[in-house]
Parts: structure tokens; sequence; C-alpha cells
């Protein structure tokens, strides 16, 4: 298969770039999905960050019927297991892959860049950040989980073994269930990478409390 070269919407670093974020949206959603938040977040370094949103692949997904939209992967059973098209993982991982190279060739180290993604999104920003081969500054994954478990305990990159994991969801998620969520957290966590769970009293969205604290994260990780 041919690795798409996706569609991003951009907002560029208003001064010198120094550090970027690859936010990764959800099934059905485009890259406009999180742009707004990017002012929100009031970071530290806010002049010196280049915003990244891609949009997926338009492909039928399963579960919907055929119906095309926008997806990081189609998703074959809804159940709490999540079958899912683990192939379509992998290419998109490539496809971020790409991305972060771009953004190497900028100038911008490795060690600067953050990936971002809410449900499908967050799959792919753990997929791709927990293998790339050179360490990333963090992974902010929300409302997710993570069905290639098994293939990241032989496929990690030891580079990226220490990469801050920040791990956030609703409890009253009814898309992805806050339980199968929280598995991929203890699991993640029982291969020594430094994650951090959160829990708000939300469905399958962000709020304002979760936001704050996402802050907070990339702040740290961009110190």
């Amino acid at each position: 298969m041919t690795t798409p070269t996706l569609s991003c919407i951009e907002i560029p670093a208003p001064q010198t770039a120094h550090y970027s974020i690859i936010w990764l949206h959800g099934l059905g959603a485009d890259g406009h999905d999180f742009e707004g938040l990017a002012p929100e977040l009031k970071l530290n370094q806010a002049n010196h960050i280049n915003f990244i949103f891609p949009n997926a692949p338009i492909q039928a997904v399963t579960i919907n019927g055929g119906m095309k939209m926008r997806s990081w992967y189609d998703i074959l059973v809804a159940d709490l297991d999540r079958e899912v098209a683990v192939d379509d993982i992998y290419q998109s991982a490539e496809a971020i892959n790409l991305l972060i190279e771009q953004e190497l060739a900028k100038g911008i180290k490795a060690e600067h860049i953050l990936l971002a993604g809410f449900s499908q999104g967050g799959v792919i920003a753990l997929h791709a950040g927990l293998r790339f081969a050179q360490r990333l500054a963090g992974v902010v994954a929300l409302s997710t989980y993570l069905p290639t478990i098994g293939q990241l305990k032989t496929e990690r990159s030891t580079n990226n073994n220490n990469t801050p994991i920040f791990m956030a969801h609703g409890t009253l998620d009814s898309v992805v269930a806050p339980s199968t969520a929280n598995t991929a957290f203890k699991q993640l966590q029982a291969l020594d990478y430094p994650i951090s769970w959160h829990e708000y009293s939300m469905q399958h969205s962000v709020c304002l409390e979760e936001i704050s604290d996402i802050a907070d994260f990339i702040n740290q990780c961009f110190s």
C-alpha cells in the first residue's frame, strides 16, 4: 500500500518555530475539529509552536453501514473489543510519520514534537508515537484505547521508552467504554511508560478542566 499524503490545517508559529504539535481528530471529523483549541491552551511557548491538524483519509467504515467518512482505520465490530482493521492503523501511522519528518526538515527537533489525538486519533498518536525511531516530546491520548498493544511489546522504540503519555477519558463515555481505555492505560503502565490517567465527568468529548490539564502537560513536555 502507498502511504497517503495527508492534507492538513496548519497554524504556523507566530515567531521562530521551536516546537510542533500534531493533533489527530476522531472518526467522522476533520482537521478543523480541534483547530480552535490551539489558542485556548494558552501554552507558555505558544509563539514558537507549529500546530498541525491532519485530515484522515476518506474511507468506508463497516460499523457505520459502509458509509464513507474521514477515518484513521476501519472499525469492524462495535463491541467492547472493538475489532479493527490493524493494517489501516499501520498505514495511518506511516502517514503521521511523514508529517513528523516534515517538521524535522523545518529544523524542529524530534524531542520538541508532540503527538495528540482524540478517539481514533488517540489510537494513531499512541501507535505512531511509541514506535517512532527518534525520541518525541510526549503523547496526548484522549477518549481512546490501544488495539495494537500486543504489537507494541515487540515493536516499541527504545528511544521513546521514557516519553511521557497523558491519557484522559470521560466517565460517561458511551462510545469508547472507560474500562476499555483504562485497560490500555494499565497495559502501557505495565510496559513501564511514564503515563498518567485522568478522568472527567463527561461523555465522548473534551471539557475545560481537561484542556487545562492538557496545557499543563504540554508545558512540562516543552519546558
